[in-house]
């Protein structure tokens, strides 16, 4: 590989120049070797955050960080390898229904997913909730439990995009983390490194996502999609709002549950045309196939064949909610009459973190049992003295707080 002055990469950057795909590539892997250091990396990164980058420089960025680790290779004869990725909200347990369902439409979907940061949660963290589950495979058992049952569900693993691993930690402290491009390469290079032939993007907005206007997430669906466009994926995008919690349930084993009713054909209706939605864009399967599918108790079946795969008890399902029994539960009810306009997702989002449900470090760990369930959902009419939402707390200062912010996050009319 050629060599290349990084300082002058770096203002040329800066400057607004455009940087060629050898050279993004030199900077990338000498990043991932460690010969080009940290101090560097962050010039580079603040350089993007004011300059931008073009689609064909995101492509580059976004290949050379693909390129720093191991990529799924799947056999000659495989079906359509396809998946999702959300880009986070308050309730979003899509991808625990969409998988399964998802092989039982005759396509693979090897999911690396990720954990919750924030006020929004990860999938992972849901995962572990169910008792033995292992979301840490490596790239070989991955490879191998897809062929036998076209579906996995697995976190990074350290073969997985190393670069994009370590330029994240880099834009988390050094103000970064906004940038279209920067966020651009690292969801791609992550889904790309599954080999996909479709991807579905859920882009979120409003006050439970990352994305707060419906222009941001716009701008953010167009550079990914030109992206999938230059490396050969067929990308279809969803912007969604993120004003109100998806469904009715927010926290990891309480989300689990509400997926696995779902899953059995009592999901809330606001989650279900979420999946179906997504779904379809990648399976190419319509809507009244996939309810069949899961009226029929394949994909129930395919969620226990999965579970079981992975170290999990699927019998213990059905006892979520007794294994993950906060030590309070309260009900809180309305204190007026009228119809529900708001129930403002980023309220109920911090107030889920603060019992326990998120994460303000990567490192902080999450208890599986707190977080909110029964949320009341926006156009129901109520009266005083209805349940609108019941908490799942630790202790009754918690369960307070926690009230104090369903009140607050409410709006009649």
């Amino acid at each position: 590989m050629k060599k290349y002055h990084v300082p002058t990469l770096i203002v040329h950057k800066r400057d607004g120049g455009v940087l060629t795909d050898a050279e993004i590539r030199f900077l990338v892997a000498g990043f991932t070797k460690g010969e080009v250091s940290e101090a560097q990396m962050s010039a580079f990164a603040m350089a993007v955050y004011f300059s931008g980058m073009t689609a064909a420089e995101t492509a580059s960025l976004t290949y050379a960080m693909l390129e720093s680790g191991e990529r799924m290779i799947h056999p000659a004869g495989h079906p359509s390898i396809v998946d999702k990725h959300s880009t986070g909200g308050i309730g979003d347990k899509v991808s625990l229904i969409l998988a399964p369902l998802v092989a039982c439409c005759d396509c693979w979907i090897p999911m690396v997913s990720g954990r919750g940061l924030g006020i929004t949660g990860g999938t992972l963290d849901k995962l572990e909730s169910i008792p033995g589950f292992r979301v840490n495979l490596s790239l070989a058992e991955a490879q191998e439990q897809l062929q036998r049952l076209g579906v996995v569900m697995m976190g990074q693993t350290e073969q997985f995009c190393p670069a994009d691993k370590k330029l994240y930690a880099l834009r988390d402290v050094t103000g970064t983390v906004p940038s279209i491009p920067l966020i651009t390469a690292s969801i791609m290079s992550k889904k790309l490194a599954e080999s996909l032939d479709r991807l579905v993007l859920d882009v979120k907005y409003g006050s439970g996502a990352f994305m707060k206007t419906r222009e941001q997430a716009v701008v953010l669906a167009e550079a990914m999609m030109a992206v999938g466009r230059e490396m050969g994926v067929e990308v279809t995008t969803e912007i969604n709002p993120m004003s109100e919690p998806l469904g009715h349930a927010v926290g990891n084993a309480l989300e689990v549950i509400e997926s696995w009713e779902t899953i059995q054909g009592r999901g809330p209706i606001d989650l279900v045309t979420c999946i179906m939605s997504q779904t379809e864009k990648i399976t190419k399967v319509v809507n009244s196939e996939q309810i069949k599918k899961i009226q029929s108790g394949q994909v129930k079946r395919m969620f226990e064949s999965l579970i079981a795969a992975q170290g999990g008890d699927p019998s213990q399902l059905d006892s979520l909610a007794k294994i993950h029994q906060a030590p309070l539960i309260r009900e809180v009810k309305s204190q007026a009459s009228g119809v529900v306009v708001a129930l403002d997702a980023g309220i109920i989002g911090q107030a889920a973190l603060e019992l326990g449900a998120g994460r303000s470090l990567a490192s902080d760990p999450v208890d599986p049992r707190v977080g909110f369930d029964q949320l009341i959902k926006t156009n129901a009419s109520i009266k005083s003295g209805d349940v609108i939402a019941r908490i799942h707390a630790r202790n009754e200062a918690d369960a307070s707080a926690a009230e104090r912010a369903v009140f607050a996050a409410l709006q009649l009319a």
